[in-house]
């Protein structure tokens, strides 16, 4: 049999592990699902005869290197920074490898060792990044087989709650890893271009410079820019684009909210707070604001809320119990966001019959014979329920359908590397529809 060991059995896994053990019989795979928890890899085994589940310690050296070494191929679906220890031992053992995460300098830098042994490594190849690329792809390819010059650019994403679900005020629940929100945008200046112009937007002004935009059939969204926009130019072979931009999605009326906690200094994760096990939610968010003898928290925070969005912002805020002088954070030396992260998990958990929504749309302007044009390419994915979920779904599905085109020889381009290549996005798009993962694609 061959063997593919999964190296992080979270809620992102899900999917991945499901439809490779579906799998599994016909495509002669052996499942080895390796988590620190061996309750939680187990139980993704779902008692099938095709998958056997361990602890595994990542930082054990070790251990590591014996699971890979008997391994054909390597998933890790590991926190991104965690890659690159079990990448240096797929090298080592001259293993495939594949990540959803964004590629890593330091993963980047394993290049020329991954081609001199042969080896695949892609990397980018999940939600977003992953199937934002491939469909982009497949898009722009198309407009320049035609003769079209691509002008225009525009990429948005979002992993949402289903509107039956939506059940508290801020529209959202986390259907990843809480961390990531918490500390969303802090990578960088966000970076794109805008007819000819770049454009920055500095961490403190992100969720000020929200946009709204519209999806075919499902409304009105706003979003933020993500990341540095300009590197997928070049990688997309659009150089002659004069506007580019990705985002991602939310709904109306988070991202004035979540200013509020960025401006307060709430998702700072560089410094400890002193007495965080014995303080409560509502001295935690005192801390941020003026000290004064009089004015309550409450009034204190209005005073800083700006006038056109108080009421509403001031509710979400009350929503998530921040002004409880009863709940209290119970952890030690903590930083703003890690205590932020504790405090929203608590309230926006899924519920086992929640359904989560990914939102998905790209905007491609082009010129063809003078004329110009657009492409509007929308996909919307709603989950299952707490456990398959449309993340789950959408994260995890490409990664097992690029480890089966790997294994299976119809991937051969060696070294690090991202799925933007039609003998790799073309048949996972079509894979991907026979799952509900369905791009329209409207022309103007």
């Amino acid at each position: 049999m061959r063997n593919i060991l999964i190296i992080g059995a979270g809620r992102s896994a899900s999917s991945l592990i499901k439809y490779l053990l579906d799998k599994s019989s016909e495509e002669d795979l052996h499942l080895l699902i390796a988590d620190i928890s061996l309750e939680l890899a187990d139980r993704k085994t779902n008692n099938h005869p095709n998958a056997t589940a361990i602890a595994l310690d990542i930082l054990n050296e070790q251990q590591r290197n014996k699971t890979v070494a008997s391994s054909d191929l390597v998933i890790s679906m590991l926190p991104a920074h965690l890659h690159i220890e079990v990448a240096k031992d797929c090298i080592r053992f001259k293993k495939h490898m594949v990540t959803a995460s964004y590629i890593s300098e330091q993963m980047q830098a394993l290049d020329d060792e991954a081609k001199a042994n042969e080896l695949v490594f892609m990397n980018e190849v999940g939600l977003d990044p992953g199937i934002d690329h491939m469909s982009a792809m497949k898009v722009i390819d198309e407009i320049k087989q035609q003769g079209g010059v691509i002008k225009s650019f525009k990429s948005y994403c979002g992993g949402l709650v289903a509107p039956e679900s939506n059940t508290n005020l801020w529209e959202y629940k986390f259907t990843w890893a809480p961390r990531n929100v918490v500390l969303a945008g802090q990578g960088g200046v966000a970076k794109y271009l805008e007819k000819g112009q770049f454009k920055y937007i500095p961490y403190v002004n992100l969720f000020r410079r929200a946009e709204k935009i519209n999806v075919n059939g499902f409304g009105d969204f706003e979003a933020y820019a993500n990341r540095d926009a300009m590197k997928y130019k070049s990688i997309y072979g659009i150089d002659e684009a004069e506007t580019m931009y990705r985002g991602t999605i939310r709904n109306i009326g988070f991202s004035a909210a979540w200013n509020v906690f960025v401006q307060l200094g709430m998702t700072d994760d560089s410094y400890k707070m002193e007495t965080t096990a014995t303080m409560t939610y509502r001295e935690f968010l005192n801390s941020f604001l003026p000290f004064d003898n009089v004015l309550s928290v409450e009034s204190k925070l209005k005073r800083f809320l700006e006038a056109d969005q108080k009421a509403a912002i001031f509710e979400k805020i009350a929503e998530l119990d921040l002004f409880s002088s009863t709940k209290i954070v119970g952890l030690v030396q903590a930083s703003p966001a890690e205590i932020l992260e504790k405090i929203l998990t608590e309230s926006w958990f899924l519920q086992p019959t929640d359904k989560d929504m990914i939102v998905m749309c790209h905007e491609f302007g082009y010129q063809i014979n003078g004329k110009d044009k657009q492409i509007d390419s929308k996909m919307v994915c709603i989950g299952e329920d707490q456990t398959y979920t449309a993340m789950a779904k959408t994260v995890g599905l490409p990664v097992a359908m690029t480890s089966l085109l790997i294994l299976n020889g119809k991937i051969n381009t060696y070294g690090v590397q991202l799925p933007i290549h039609k003998n790799i996005y073309e048949p996972i798009l079509k894979e991907l529809e026979k799952h509900g993962v369905v791009f329209e694609e409207i022309y103007s």
